[in-house]
């Protein structure tokens, strides 16, 4: 006995682009699109229309394709919500690791051009927990991709490639200096009328894969940009497209890079068993010898991750690891990881040992940690906050208020949120001393700095 259809608004498009029973005719356009477009094997029939129209949501790319065949036939535009798959969030695409390279490219871009337009910055995607496990699996086991060169519009070389490289240090740079809430807006307009367009031109593979490469880390950036902003499920989001499109090139030390900013994300948000699974997967998919400076970023994020879960031992030996591997580490490591330093090392150090509970033991690592450069002003911030809080931690309340004043004077120009936050929690950690003349003085001045 035939079910009823459910998908009302599915059933009037097919009957009005002429359809009418000729679900195998639909699906045999849905199968030859995917192999046109992307070389998929799709195998829809008849029985998969009948399912569509009972209430079933088919996966990626086949509601874009049936867009796409509907707007043909109709000769006008035709939307996903047009479609009736209302288990479908059409702008939540960005959580999928796509399957092949140009499917990632779409996804990526379409990100980017979202971002772009988010007029609200505060506003951010809800963060789902489960689309990274999902993302780390797929990285490591689907097929590696092997068709990178490209026909489309205007030939790409490697002087393209190089000039968007140069542009995304002076990216970096503002993010540093002024935080990622500053340099955010700026990045998503680069990447949307800049990067796009190449990925959409003629390249050889070799010049495709550089593309892919370059694409992927600067997409790490945008990413980075929105989790020191807050906005935890834009930059999940990216986080997963920049590691579909590290995958594509084949750079499996961005790909692990990644992983732990992930890792990283996980850590700020206390999901301990997440964050120590990403962290460790982090570390294997560097492989056996990875660049020592790269390294040392993998093992120091696995240490803090085992800080959470409180387990003191683990930290220790994972931090030992990352302080021989950053001994032997000269610059010539891949450029996204040249910002990794000793300063940021003991920085982690010290942030696990007050996770720890041993604030005491965090103030041996103050010296180095405070030691960052001039230019990276949001880490100089988070450092002298947290070193703040460490001696407030202990009793050391004229030394708490000293560098906590010291804090909110370089977080001034900044616009991040992290930041924010450590002063927060500085503010936390002084408040049960809040009779003390010179606290109270400081947490009413805190109380008035604007945020």
């Amino acid at each position: 006995m035939s079910k009823p259809v459910t998908n009302t608004r599915l059933q009037a498009l097919i009957t009005e682009a002429s359809f009418g029973r000729r679900h195998a005719a639909l699906a045999r356009l849905v199968n030859e699109g995917g192999r046109r477009r992307d070389g998929l094997k799709l195998r829809y029939d008849s029985s998969s229309v009948y399912w569509w129209l009972r209430g079933r949501c088919p996966e990626q790319p086949a509601p874009e394709l049936l867009v796409e065949i509907f707007s043909a036939q109709l000769h006008r535009p035709v939307h996903l919500d047009e479609l009736g798959f209302d288990q479908l969030d059409p702008g939540d695409g960005a959580l999928a690791f796509p399957a092949t390279v140009p499917a990632a490219i779409r996804t990526a871009t379409r990100l980017w051009h979202s971002i772009h337009q988010t007029t609200d910055r505060g506003q951010s995607e809800p963060f789902v927990r489960a689309a990274v496990a999902e993302a780390g699996w797929r990285y490591a086991f689907d097929p590696h991709d092997t068709a990178l060169a490209h026909r489309g519009g205007p030939r790409v070389e490697a002087s393209h490639i190089a000039a968007v490289h140069a542009r995304g240090q002076e990216f970096d740079a503002m993010d540093r200096r002024y935080g990622g809430d500053y340099s955010r807006p700026y990045l998503s307009l680069f990447l949307t009328t800049q990067v796009a367009p190449l990925l959409r031109g003629t390249y050889t593979a070799a010049v495709g894969r550089d593309l892919l490469q370059l694409s992927a880390d600067l997409t790490a950036r945008l990413a980075f940009g929105g989790y020191d902003n807050g906005e935890h499920g834009t930059a999940q989001r990216a986080w997963i497209q920049a590691l579909r499109l590290a995958k594509a090139a084949g750079d499996q030390t961005l790909g692990a890079h990644i992983l732990a900013n992930l890792a990283t994300q996980a850590i700020y948000l206390e999901m301990a068993n997440e964050a120590v699974r990403l962290a460790r997967a982090a570390v294997s998919a560097a492989g056996r010898r990875p660049h020592p400076l790269v390294a040392a970023r993998l093992l120091a994020t696995e240490a803090n991750a085992y800080a959470l879960t409180g387990d003191l031992n683990a930290f220790t030996s994972s931090y030992n690891r990352a302080r021989t591997a950053l001994e032997r580490a000269d610059r010539t490591g891949p450029v996204w990881v040249s910002y990794f330093t000793h300063a940021h090392l003991a920085g982690t150090g010290m942030r696990s040992l007050v996770q720890l509970g041993r604030s005491d033991l965090a103030l041996a690592y103050a010296d180095q940690a405070l030691d960052a450069p001039a230019t990276n002003q949001r880490t100089r911030a988070l450092h002298t906050a947290l070193l703040a809080t460490a001696h407030a931690h202990v009793g050391n309340l004229d030394q708490a208020v000293h560098l906590g004043e010291h804090a909110c004077a370089l977080a001034g120009p900044l616009q991040s949120q992290r930041v924010t936050g450590r002063l927060r929690l500085l503010a936390d950690a002084l408040r049960r001393h809040r009779t003390t003349p010179l606290v109270a003085a400081f947490l009413e001045r805190q109380q008035h700095r604007p945020e």
